[in-house]
Order: structure tokens, then C-alpha cells, then sequence
């Protein structure tokens, strides 16, 4: 599989999936501006991707015309028990070395399950993507963008409730194609 094609899914599950369906209405901008960084990651092991991450908190801020960056886990971090604890410990990184309060990391797996959700629920999906990834986010950009945005906290509510009207299949069906494509 070539190294692009990892990158070509995400951005059509952005322009699909995010951006289509409005579940981030603050992505659209960033994405015709081609102000998203996609660092494709073929780290497999949590101490060589915590690396990394920091790499790219680095890379944010030494490239102010860059709002954001996805780290696209091309093979690792498959199982998401795994992934989750990825992501527990680069958010201990992001404290540690002083980024707590300038970035945040959002998170996408092809397995991603909320807590309280059974696995099948469609508002999974609000979350699901076509390989493992972590979204570093700017907190000022975002603190800026949510104080202009109507309503912010009702976001999440309504995701799910659009995942569920469209229903699991749906997105199935739509991550399948992604993945097929190219």
C-alpha cells in the first residue's frame, strides 16, 4: 500500500464524513485552506510514537500557518485497547512537556467505541476513521472558534443523533468505499 494512500482516505473521510456531515463545523475552513498538517506514521511501538507526537507539538508550533496536525497511524496501533493507551500517555506528553493548555488531542480509530455505547451503535461513528489517528488541535484557535459558535456544548448531542439517524450501516458502508478507493 502506498505511503499517499493512507493520506487520500483521511482527507476523504474529512470531506466525507466531517466535513459533509458537520460533525466538526470548525474543519471545513481548515481543510480548503489546506491548513492541515497529515504526518503519516509507521511507528508500531508506544515509546517510538510518544516520540513522534512530541515531534509534531514541535512541528505545530515552530509553523504558525499550520492549524492542526493528524497523525495517521498507517499499521499500528490496530487494537483499540491499545490505542487508547496510546493516547493516555500522549496526553501525559503533551503535560509533561509543556503543552498542557496549547494543544489537545482528539481521537479516531476504525474501532473507536464510547464507554457507554455498545460497539455496533451508530454514534461510534462520530469517531470512527479509516486507520488510528490523533488530532493535535490548537486550544487558543479552538477557545476562538467556540466563543463565535453557537450552542458549542450541543455539538457532541447532536452528532450522535445524526449518527443514528443515518445508522451504523450507513457509515459502514462509507468507511468500506474509503478504504476500497485508490
Amino acid at each position: 500500500m502506498s505511503l499517499v494512500l493512507e493520506v487520500e482516505h483521511t482527507k476523504q473521510w474529512l470531506a466525507q464524513v466531517i466535513i459533509e456531515l458537520n460533525f466538526c463545523p470548525f474543519a471545513k475552513k481548515e481543510f480548503v485552506n489546506q491548513t492541515i498538517h497529515y504526518h503519516l506514521s509507521a511507528e508500531k511501538q508506544l515509546k517510538s510514537a510518544l516520540v513522534e507526537l512530541l515531534a509534531q507539538c514541535h512541528y505545530l508550533q515552530d509553523n504558525a500557518a499550520i492549524e492542526t496536525s493528524l497523525l495517521i497511524y498507517q499499521d499500528g496501533f490496530r487494537d483499540f485497547n491499545r490505542f487508547l493507551d496510546l493516547v493516555d500517555y500522549a496526553n501525559d506528553v503533551v503535560v509533561e512537556n509543556g503543552f498542557e493548555g496549547i494543544f489537545q488531542i482528539a481521537t479516531f480509530h476504525p474501532e473507536y467505541c464510547f464507554a457507554d455505547a455498545n460497539y455496533d451503535d451508530a454514534s461510534n461513528f462520530t469517531n470512527r476513521s479509516p486507520y488510528p489517528t490523533l488530532h493535535l488541535i490548537r486550544e487558543q484557535s479552538m477557545e476562538r472558534v467556540l466563543s463565535v459558535y453557537k450552542n458549542p456544548e450541543a455539538i457532541p448531542d447532536n452528532n450522535i443523533a445524526l449518527a443514528e439517524k443515518k445508522g451504523a450501516d450507513f457509515f459502514k458502508h462509507l468507511l468500506m468505499n474509503i478504504k476500497n478507493s485508490g
